[in-house]
């Protein structure tokens, strides 16, 4: 697989619920960064395999709407609507996930999207 297609095949990974199937596709010393406040970041398969179930559980019927796709190389950005129903809402925050891949692997990927639009779609302020 080509880098964009990995990174489209872990974006679609989520729509799964199956937190195996998004941890297959990142390399054993994936940096997993977030610049938004609610996000937290992380270092490393293990703890990422550790944090998706929780993540997948907070997030029900999540998943990527993949908008456009820019490939350089091992460098893929995407950007995406996220969908997810939180609080008994609908919500759905436009962001842009940056990744790099190795070896057919992501192994950074750094995910810019607007905490606030996602509180205040799920009537958490």
């Amino acid at each position: 697989m080509t880098p964009s297609e990995v990174c489209s095949s872990y974006l679609a990974s989520f729509a799964t619920g199956d937190p195996e199937r998004v941890v297959a596709h990142v390399t054993d010393d994936f940096v997993n960064e977030h610049t938004a406040a609610l996000g937290s970041g992380c270092e490393g398969k293990s703890e990422y395999a550790r944090r998706v179930p929780n993540f997948l559980a907070s997030m029900p019927q999540l998943r990527y709407e993949v908008e456009d796709v820019i490939a350089d190389g091992d460098r893929v950005v995407a950007a995406y609507t996220l969908h997810t129903h939180v609080n008994d809402r609908n919500v759905a925050v436009r962001g842009v996930m940056r990744f790099q891949v190795r070896d057919g692997l992501i192994a950074k990927r750094t995910d810019y999207w607007d905490s606030l639009v996602f509180q205040q779609q799920a009537g958490m302020v």
